[in-house]
Order: C-alpha cells, then sequence, then structure tokens
C-alpha cells in the first residue's frame, strides 16, 4: 500500500543500501564524510543491535534506517531526538496506512500496533567531553514479520508486524520518505517551539496513560499510575510514595 510521495527534506541525504551489519553502525563510520544529515536505509541488515545490546530481528521486507546527524543542544535535547523519532514512525505510518491504524507509543522508544511491539528505536552517539557530536537515530519497523515468541526475552511486550496484524504491504522505500518527511517536521517544532508540543504530541499518543503499570531497571521495580512524561522526557508515576520521575528503565504493563 502507498500514497503520494512524501517531500524529501532539502539538505538532508539519502542513501539506499542492499545490505549492511547494522544502519546505526555504518552511519557511525559514515559520519565523518557527510556535509550534512543523512539517512541510511538496508533492504536487509544482518547484525541490527536494540537497546542495551539487545539482538534485532530483521528479515528481508521489514524496514531498517538509520538517521545520523550532528545534533544540536547538549545530550539532553540529543536523547530527546526520540520521542521526535516515535512520533515520525507513527505519523508516516498513518500517513501510508490511514487513520484507522490503531498505533499508540510506550515509552521510552516504542510504537505498538493492536498493543504489540511494530517498531523499536535506538539511538546511538559518538563524542568527547559529555557531548554528542554525532547522533545515529536507528529505526526498525516489522512490516512483514515479526520475532518468534521464544526468541524474546521473558516479559517483553508481543511483536508483531503491520502485514500480519493489517494485511497491508508497505514498500521499505515508500516509508523511508514518510518518515524522513515527518520526522522533519517534528524537527522543526522543536527547534522553533522546544520540547513541550513534541511532549503534548507524543501524549496524545500514548499507550496506557493513566493505568497502572510497572518500571524495572536492574533488580529495582517501581509500579504506580502513568501520568506521562515530564520536561526532560522522563516517565511520571503516582505512586503510594507520591510521583516519581524516572529516566531510564524497562516499561511493563502486566495483565
Amino acid at each position: 500500500m502507498s500514497s503520494n510521495p512524501a517531500s524529501w527534506p532539502e539538505g538532508v541525504a539519502r542513501h539506499v543500501l542492499d545490505r549492511v551489519d547494522s544502519t546505526n553502525a555504518h552511519a557511525l563510520r559514515l559520519a565523518p564524510s557527510l556535509s550534512g544529515p543523512a539517512w541510511i536505509m538496508a533492504r536487509r541488515q544482518e547484525a541490527g543491535r536494540g537497546r542495551r545490546g539487545r539482538a534485532w530481528t530483521d528479515p528481508p521486507g521489514n524496514f531498517a534506517a538509520t538517521l545520523v546527524m550532528r545534533p544540536e543542544g547538549g545530550p539532553g535535547d540529543a536523547a530527546r531526538l526520540s520521542f521526535v523519532a516515535a512520533l515520525a514512525v507513527h505519523d508516516a505510518l498513518r500517513a501510508l496506512c490511514g487513520p484507522g491504524l490503531a498505533l499508540s507509543l510506550k515509552w521510552p522508544n516504542d510504537v505498538l500496533l493492536n498493543g504489540g511491539k511494530l517498531s523499536g528505536i535506538l539511538l546511538e552517539s559518538s563524542g568527547a567531553g559529555g557531548q554528542v557530536a554525532v547522533l545515529a537515530v536507528g529505526i526498525g519497523i516489522n512490516l512483514v514479520a515479526a520475532p518468534e515468541p521464544e526468541h524474546l526475552e521473558p516479559g517483553a511486550l508481543r511483536p508483531v508486524s503491520l502485514a500480519g496484524e493489517t494485511g497491508l504491504q508497505i514498500a521499505p522505500e515508500d516509508l523511508l520518505d514518510a518518515l524522513a518527511a515527518s520526522f522533519d517536521h517534528w524537527q522543526r517544532q522543536m527547534r522553533s517551539h522546544g520540547f513541550e508540543p513534541i511532549r503534548a504530541a507524543w501524549m496524545a499518543r500514548a499507550a496506557r496513560l493513566g493505568e497502572t503499570i510497572t518500571a524495572r531497571m536492574g533488580t529495582t521495580e517501581t509500579t504506580g499510575r502513568f501520568d506521562g512524561i515530564d520536561p526532560t522526557g522522563a516517565l511520571v508515576l503516582t505512586t503510594p510514595r507520591g510521583r516519581q520521575a524516572i529516566s531510564a528503565a524497562d516499561i511493563h504493563f502486566g495483565g
């Protein structure tokens, strides 16, 4: 399924490769030779990575791409581009598939379809002195196939694919065009108005807002009502001990 071609952002390069080890790894290797931001998409990714070093399964027909850039601001500003990326994935898929697609966003960086994990986002960077010189925003989307449940860690959210849930087919190149345009739109919003419009748009699309969820980091576990994200992008939970802001965790919905 496709729609009218999206307008490719001015000044952003577009590289479509047959195969790479990892689009993020390739982007970081390529960064020193780039004069500006660039999208790098691979039709086959052979060593994809997820958060905290987890493997990302990526059969042919799925979407794997990375936007590499020299970000503005400090490390916190760079990290908040994960919310820009999540909004871009959400809106690009809606643009191609229609507004009836049951998408939602799971903190910190997953896109859900019918409550299952459709897409993951991984930010990696290089730099020195605590600054981010180069940022790679990696995006994987299960267009045609999802990992088998036995390949996942215990308690992981059910993986889904667009084709498996809806029967819809999108060419990865078409999705790249829509995604680049959508990312550019939301990044311009953040440049002009700060994080607040991104925060508001993300919460309007958030999964389980107002419901009880659990945040796990290592052996620490916090359960409370999910009340959104704060101005830094941290998760806000209301617990019996009061409101808590959590900057890094894995989220479990339970039930």
